[in-house]
């Protein structure tokens, strides 16, 4: 045999071994899972609940999360859709960067096609939630009040054009009614320091945004827009309140288009083993938020029929005058 084909059957080898020891050494280093939205939020709680436990499925390697507010969740994944697609970046979508930053153009560079998803973890309705305190018992109760004293009473939603916007932009529109709207960027921390401060009189989020402090007494949920009541609190949903809207957000963790397949496998098993655990269902049982799993097979095709479902939906409130674009 001569040293040419020795060193040709060497190489075959090598390239053969190549993807099966690249698997067994991933992660070499320390992963970035980006959250787009504030500390403190509903969102943040969970990734960092979630990731954490994922970490320990992934050999010792480190996962660490960053949270990179602005542009309705665009910055941060803007930066995610961007970096080396090799594992150790990821990203926490949320409804507004599967649909709110699409939909509006916001970036030009803001692509989907530039994403890898992996899973989705969660889901969790929109809610309108009150101050302990508050006069209002029921949704009929808020209604009225905004229908006798019209665009007075004060509604904090995060940013304007963003899913609970929309939500509230319908439910105004089903009752006939007009509130103050008041807008907090950067997710559901500032909303409850607003709530609390008597900023607002209600806001619009979801109830695990509000977690602790629906837990504590300080607040309680007054209606969720959902058709199903939730577990964790005896909140009436609207569909029991004789309004036909159900709307709410979800996190899907995702990484960057390109990222090679075994890799992307290894942290969907990782965040699936997470998610199945004990410690996982029992916290999240406890803030109010649903678990509603979708695996990498399942996850593209069910955020396309989403997106694409609302983009007619806000289409239409557009052409009504109802939201502006």
């Amino acid at each position: 045999m001569t040293k040419r084909t020795i060193f040709g059957l060497l190489a075959a080898a090598a390239a053969t071994l190549a993807p099966v020891a690249a698997l067994a050494e991933y992660p070499e280093r320390d992963i970035r899972v980006v959250v787009p939205w504030g500390a403190g939020g509903g969102t943040d709680g969970i990734v960092r609940k979630i990731t954490t436990l994922a970490e320990q499925e992934l050999g010792g390697a480190s996962i660490y999360v960053e949270n990179i507010e602005g542009g309705v969740s665009a910055t941060g994944i803007g930066q995610v859709m961007s970096a080396r697609p090799d594992g150790y970046t990821l990203g926490a979508l949320t409804y507004d960067s599967i649909v709110t930053v699409p939909w509006q153009g916001m970036l030009p560079s803001y692509k989907m096609d530039k994403l890898k998803l992996i899973a989705r973890v969660t889901s969790e309705p929109d809610a309108i939630i009150v101050d302990a305190g508050s006069d209002y018992q029921s949704l009929d109760d808020l209604v009225e009040a905004a229908k006798a004293d019209p665009g007075q009473i004060r509604i904090g939603v995060q940013n304007l054009g963003g899913r609970v916007h929309l939500t509230l932009l319908q439910l105004q529109s089903l009752t006939d009614t007009e509130f103050k709207i008041v807008s907090y960027p950067g997710g559901a921390a500032p909303q409850k320091e607003a709530l609390l401060s008597d900023e607002v009189d209600v806001v619009l989020t979801s109830l695990g945004d509000f977690a602790n402090l629906i837990e504590d007494g300080t607040a309680r949920g007054l209606v969720e827009f959902s058709d199903t009541r939730n577990p964790t609190y005896d909140v009436p949903t609207s569909d029991e309140a004789g309004v036909d809207l159900m709307n709410g957000s979800f996190i899907v963790m995702a990484a960057p288009a390109g990222t090679p397949d075994d890799v992307v496998a290894k942290l969907e098993g990782a965040y699936k083993a997470a998610y199945d655990s004990a410690e996982f269902q029992d916290w999240i049982a406890k803030v109010g938020v649903t678990p509603n799993w979708l695996g990498s097979d399942e996850v593209t095709q069910w955020a396309d029929d989403t997106a694409q479902g609302l983009f007619t939906e806000m289409d239409q409130l557009v052409e009504s005058g109802i939201l502006s674009k």
